[in-house]
């Protein structure tokens, strides 16, 4: 203990130099918006490129359970093939319209595949960063998914990174449908368990049963139709009687949430886009 004193004793101008340095550079940063700014800029890349290093370490360790998950993903792959093989065997008699028909969907949309470098799951207002960004063509309001359904929507971008609003933030709101009943409604997540959801608005004349699945309407211009995001848990009553709210087991396990894609469906906005311009042009007349 003597001698660390007598160290700090000799070496004592070393230190009030280094908080003299760190009091300057904390008043130069604060009170000059050109500093300010470059100093953001610059912590804005150091900070993502350290998430991103710890995320890739975090990968390290845990490759057992991603070969797991990756062995689940292509058993539930094959069974969505074979049901989709018999599905096109009994509808191939106009092959030129059903190859026109499945194709289409798929041409105008484009995948850029990132990978999650900083998640948080326990706050109201959950948020993630992603390794893309408008270098590499993300835009703000573009959806994210995985492997197993719907992560969430881009909210903001830098050239290198991006920052999404998952499904587990209290702000989140994606339009949702029961699968091949065409009952839709509103995904919303109330804080609390990372894994369940509520399906709000659904009709009280639709007809379901638990455990059916949950996918995205295609209402919008962010999600494509029928990317899975969940099963029917439980149904309740809406807080006025008039439609029902269904809790939703997500199919996304955040917590180990890693490899993303971002959806790029540009054609799909731009249709949407036109068909208002042109919904508001017969209401102005």
């Amino acid at each position: 203990m003597r001698n660390l004193i007598e160290f700090l004793a000799r070496q004592h101008h070393w230190f009030v130099f280094v908080l003299l340095e760190a009091i300057s550079l904390t008043l130069l940063f604060s009170y000059n918006n050109y500093q300010s700014s470059v100093w953001f800029s610059s912590a804005n890349v150091v900070v993502g490129r350290i998430y991103d290093w710890s995320s890739q370490l975090e990968h390290f360790f845990s490759l057992t359970k991603v070969n797991e998950e990756l062995t689940a993903r292509n058993i539930a792959l094959e069974e969505k093939i074979s049901d989709l093989s018999e599905k096109l065997t009994t509808v191939t008699k106009d092959s030129s319209y059903v190859k026109d028909s499945l194709l289409l969907p798929v041409q105008e949309m484009k995948l850029i595949p990132a990978k999650v470098v900083s998640n948080s799951i326990i706050r109201p207002d959950n948020l993630m960063t992603i390794n893309k960004g408008s270098k590499d063509g993300v835009k703000k309001d573009m959806g994210v998914v995985c492997g197993t359904g719907v992560v969430g929507i881009v909210y903001l971008v830098s050239p290198q990174y991006s920052v999404v609003i998952p499904l587990l933030n209290t702000k989140s709101n994606i339009s949702c449908k029961i699968e091949n009943r065409e009952y839709f409604g509103y995904l919303i997540w109330q804080g609390g368990a990372t894994d369940i959801a509520y399906l709000d608005d659904i009709p009280r004349h639709a007809r379901f049963k638990l455990n059916e699945n949950i996918v995205t309407s295609g209402y919008s211009s962010i999600f494509p139709p029928g990317i899975k995001v969940g099963k029917i848990l439980h149904v309740y009553n809406s807080a006025d009687g008039v439609s029902y709210r269904l809790s939703i087991k997500l199919s996304t396990n955040f917590s180990t949430l890693r490899d993303v894609s971002v959806v790029d469906n540009t054609a799909m906005k731009e249709r949407i886009e036109l068909m208002r311009a042109a919904s508001d042009s017969l209401e102005a007349k």
